[in-house]
Formats: C-alpha cells, sequence, structure tokens
C-alpha cells in the first residue's frame, strides 16, 4: 500500500508534490454572463433604495440651504432696522440723545452677529442629522458622545462661556453702549467698543480698560435718564440769606436761558436751602437736573457763575467750616511770649553766674 493510500484511509489530503501544479479555473464566458447577470438583478431590486435615499438627501440640504438663506436675510433686515433711528408717531427720536449711531451700530451688528450664527447651527446641525438618519446610521451613540463632549468643552471653558453669554444679555438689554459713562466695579470710564466677551472702556487718564463681561457684577451707567448737578457754597454765618437766595435765583434765572446750558439743562436750578449750619458758616445747596453725562460741566460752570456773583453782590465765600475772614481782629500771637531774659545770653554775667561750678572749672584755662 502507498503512503497516499495510507493518508486517504486516514482521512488527510496528501500536500502536492512539487511536480505537481495546482489546477488554475479560468472563468468561461458563461460565468461571466451569470455574474452579470447576478449583479444587474442586483441593482434592478435596489436602484428604487438608493434613488429614494439620494432624493430626500438632496431634498433635505436644498430645503436646509433655502430655509437659511430666508433666516439670515430676515436677520439682517432686521438688525437694519434697529440699527436706524427709530421715531415715535409725533416724529421725536425714540432713542433721543442716549444713543448714538456708533452705539446702534455695534449693538445691531453684536445682535446679528448671535442670531446668525445660531440660525446656521440649528438649521445645518438638524439637516446633518437628518442625513445621517436617511441613511439608517444608529444617532444615538453620536449624540451621547457630542453630549459628553459639549460638557467637557463647558466645563473647560467656563469662563470664556460665563463671558459670552453675559455678553450676550448685556448687549439684548441695552445696558450700555458706545459713549455711556459707566461704572463696572472693576474700572470705570467711558465705553469705547461693546463685545460679547469684553468690554473696553477709557478711563479719566486716557487709559484703556478691557473689562471680561463675565466678571461684571454690578454696571452703574451715568449716561441713561438723567443726571443731578449739585453745588454746596458755603458762606458766612452773618450774610442774610435772603441776599444770598436772591443772588442764587438770578444766576439760575440767567443761566437757564443762554445757551448751551438750556440744552443741557433737564430742569429749573433749584436752590434747596441750608444743608448745614456751623458756628462760622453755612452751607447752601442749589441742585439742578441735567442731560447724562453733563452733570460736571453744569456744576463748573454754576461755581463760576456763583462765585462770580457773589463778588458783585458783596457775598463772602468761605473755604470750609472752619474759614475765618482775614479781615477780623485776631490776637497777637507773639503777645503770650516773655520777654527774652539776659540768661538767653550765654556770654551775659548772668548766664555764667548760673552756670555749675564743675562746667566753669572745666572751661577755666590751665595754668602752665
Amino acid at each position: 500500500m502507498s503512503l497516499s493510500a495510507v493518508l486517504l484511509a486516514a482521512g488527510v489530503s496528501p500536500s502536492p508534490t512539487p511536480s505537481e501544479s495546482p489546477t488554475v479555473t479560468v472563468p468561461t464566458l458563461k460565468d461571466a454572463q451569470e455574474s452579470a447577470t447576478n449583479a444587474a438583478g442586483w441593482v434592478e431590486q435596489n436602484w428604487s433604495t438608493w434613488l429614494a435615499i439620494g432624493l430626500r438627501v438632496v431634498l433635505v440640504l436644498v430645503i436646509a440651504a433655502v430655509l437659511r438663506t430666508v433666516v439670515l436675510r430676515a436677520i439682517t433686515k432686521l438688525i437694519d432696522r434697529m440699527a436706524r433711528t427709530g421715531e415715535t408717531p409725533d416724529g421725536a427720536a425714540l432713542t433721543g440723545l442716549l444713543v448714538n449711531a456708533e452705539r446702534r451700530r455695534q449693538r445691531s451688528q453684536a445682535i446679528g452677529s448671535v442670531l446668525r450664527s445660531v440660525a446656521s447651527f440649528v438649521i445645518l446641525g438638524t439637516a446633518a442629522l437628518m442625513v445621517l438618519s436617511t441613511f439608517e446610521i444608529n444617532l444615538a451613540p453620536l449624540l451621547a458622545s457630542a453630549g459628553v463632549a459639549g460638557v467637557a468643552i463647558g466645563f473647560g471653558a467656563r469662563n470664556l462661556v460665563t463671558d459670552f453669554l453675559s455678553g450676550v444679555f448685556m448687549i439684548l438689554e441695552d445696558q450700555y453702549g458706545v459713549g455711556d459713562q459707566i461704572d463696572a466695579g472693576v474700572a470705570s470710564g467711558e465705553v469705547v467698543e461693546v463685545g460679547l466677551r469684553v468690554t473696553k472702556l477709557r478711563g479719566d487718564n486716557g487709559e484703556i480698560w478691557y473689562v471680561r463681561n463675565g466678571e461684571v457684577k454690578r454696571i452703574g451707567n451715568l449716561s441713561q435718564g438723567w443726571a443731578t448737578a449739585g453745588v454746596d457754597v458755603t458762606v458766612k454765618s452773618s450774610e442774610d440769606l435772603d441776599r444770598v437766595r436772591a443772588t442764587l435765583d438770578e444766576v439760575a434765572e440767567k443761566m437757564s436761558k443762554e445757551e448751551p446750558w438750556n440744552e443741557l439743562l433737564w430742569s429749573a436750578i433749584e436752590v434747596l436751602g441750608l444743608d448745614s449750619v456751623l458756628i462760622d458758616s453755612m452751607v447752601v445747596r442749589v441742585s439742578a437736573r441735567t442731560m447724562p453725562g453733563k452733570s460736571v460741566a453744569v456744576e463748573r460752570e454754576l461755581r463760576w457763575r456763583i462765585k462770580r456773583a457773589f463778588d458783585e453782590a458783596g457775598v463772602r465765600i468761605v473755604g470750609g467750616a472752619t474759614a475765618v475772614s482775614l479781615d477780623e481782629d485776631l490776637p497777637d500771637p507773639t503777645a503770650t511770649v516773655a520777654a527774652p531774659s539776659s540768661f538767653a545770653n550765654a556770654d551775659s554775667p548772668q548766664s555764667i553766674a548760673a552756670t555749675p561750678i564743675t562746667a566753669q572749672r572745666a572751661a577755666a584755662p590751665q595754668p602752665k
């Protein structure tokens, strides 16, 4: 029995010898026709599904593109309308003197940028999810991964998110704008630029402050509504109050009729009365409501006019609660000083006689 027969009986196929070459099967024309027929049949069975998927994807993309274009155009028109000065039925400007062109432009630009970004993200994100669902892709793992990644990014960039959200609400609520004088707690000055993350302020000395919106806990806007100009006039307690009031009323009436103070003053200048009465002086309070941000200029002009009017009326202004007029008879400070003594001269006989003996002996010349 040969080795091949033994291996066959054991169920093991013998390995081909080097002399034996494997047989290569060459596909015939009939086999090619059968393969083509099977492929054509498979395409014929699934072409309708492919066509439906393709049409659905194209329809989703077209609808998303058209919807995004329409929404962005509507947002642009809305922002352009916000940038223009609205007018009330009586023809007066709606924003008046509180909002200038640069403030409206930056505010509308920031709001438009936020709205366009949000609209594009929502529309395109929804379209992408619909396209993936058309291909029967399971979106649950993808959404879960996106949620985890969003949470991680939110924790890592929480300061940036806080600044961004604070800036959005500051702009939407119009808490301040370009040209406003604000006190943001960490810095104060005139608003130069309002951004979604940083607000730029110019301080009183010309410095530029970059304030992160997330760090602002309170905002004091000195340019909204109206401002108050208050001047304290300190006069001697012996002055006639009726003459002081008449002089102040004359200054107030004259200043209210002159330009440009008649536009900066939003109420009559009032003499509120005595703010405090001391032993040798009294303080008269003068107040007026002014245009926002113009209270300092009105106060300076009031002081200037009050000083000139008091000089003409003969009313003396003192420098403070403890100020004393120079024309009063003051006691001579040298009256209480004793007359110079002869002991003040160290070389006088009295001083030498009063010098201790030890000191005299030390000063005496030694004999040679």
